[in-house]
This record gives C-alpha cells, sequence and structure tokens, in this order.
C-alpha cells in the first residue's frame, strides 16, 4: 500500500490539449468552473461578475466552432484548470498574416505555481511556429502580476500602455500590451 510520503511526493501530471472537437459535458462543466474561480479570482475575459452557466457554456461553445480561434486547454490529473486562446489572423489580411494574438490564457487559483501557465504558454507558440506565425502579440490588465510575470519571464516585449483599459468596481485600470517575435530574427519594424 502507498505511504502518506509517497503520495505526498508524487507531482500531479500535467498535460496541454489543443481543442478540435466540441467538449464533452464533464469537461465543459470543469473548464466552466475553473473560469468561474479565475474570474472571482480577477482573472480576465473582460467579465467582472460571474456569468450564469448557460452564458459561460455558449461562450466556450462559441471559441470552439470559430475556425480562426484555436482553443488550449490545460490539464492536472485529468481535470480542466486552464485554457488560451490562439487567434489567426483573418486570411484576407495579408499584410498581418505572420502575426497572431494570444488571449485569455489562465491557470485556475488551486493549480497555479506548478508550471503549467509556461508549459500552455509554450504549447501555443510552439502550434503558432508549426503555422507559420512570426509574431504572438498580448495585451494584459495591469492588475493581472502573475500574468505580467509569466509574459515578462518568457520574453515578451512591453510595447505600451492603455490608460483606459478596464474599469473594475468604479476603478480605471491600464492595459499593458506585449509582442514577441518567434523565429530568430530582427523585430519587425
Amino acid at each position: 500500500m502507498e505511504s502518506l510520503v509517497q503520495r505526498y511526493e508524487q507531482r500531479p501530471v500535467h498535460s496541454i490539449q489543443h481543442v478540435t472537437e466540441p467538449l464533452s459535458s464533464s469537461d465543459l462543466a470543469d473548464l466552466c468552473d475553473c473560469t468561474d474561480l479565475a474570474i472571482e479570482d480577477g482573472g480576465g475575459f473582460g467579465w467582472v461578475d460571474l456569468p450564469d452557466r448557460d452564458t459561460l457554456e455558449l461562450y466556450w461553445q462559441g471559441i470552439i466552432a470559430m475556425p480562426s480561434r484555436l482553443l488550449f486547454l490545460a490539464r492536472q490529473d485529468d481535470v480542466i484548470c486552464g485554457s488560451a486562446q490562439l487567434i489567426l489572423p483573418p486570411k484576407h489580411n495579408q499584410a498581418q498574416s505572420f502575426s497572431a494574438t494570444l488571449q485569455s490564457l489562465f491557470i485556475t487559483p488551486w493549480a497555479r505555481h506548478s508550471g503549467l501557465a509556461t508549459e500552455l504558454l509554450q504549447c501555443i507558440e510552439k502550434t503558432a511556429l508549426e503555422k507559420e506565425i512570426e509574431v504572438l502579440n498580448l495585451d494584459v490588465r495591469e492588475t493581472q502580476t502573475l500574468a505580467i510575470k509569466l509574459y515578462e519571464n518568457a520574453g515578451y516585449v512591453k510595447i505600451g500602455e492603455h490608460p483606459y483599459y478596464a474599469r473594475i468596481e468604479g476603478k480605471t485600470l491600464k492595459g499593458l500590451y506585449y509582442y514577441k517575435t518567434l523565429k530568430s530574427q530582427e523585430a519587425p519594424l
């Protein structure tokens, strides 16, 4: 029989999944649950108050249905605990076809500090390169300090601030804008 020490020493199993098919009802429930926790903790998505479950389920089902949005799920011990989206440029936008946007990366509070956010970010960058994306852009609220640290540690370069980016509980917050070149080349002009 496994001792408590052995169980404590076991590390959680992480996995990252690029979603291409509709989610099972249990996966959709897990994704909505962890989204609720992230929003309550001050996470992004633009929501300040928790949306009702039907709205949240429709949101995630809509993301999966959009061909230009690639949804990635983070799992710890097979439970969904985070996600991120890679937004590809529209096919008609040849001038910016080399760049994409990273949006809504989050790990639910109970799974943070496990390395999952870094794994998720690396998976998205790898997928972007496979799709011939050379530059990733993103924006984040100034209060999302863990996300800012993640991006800056991963080599994202801050290029500006928007002083009127979001309003939370009557307080106006700045937004910070970042980019990262994924190929070893000079930064675009």
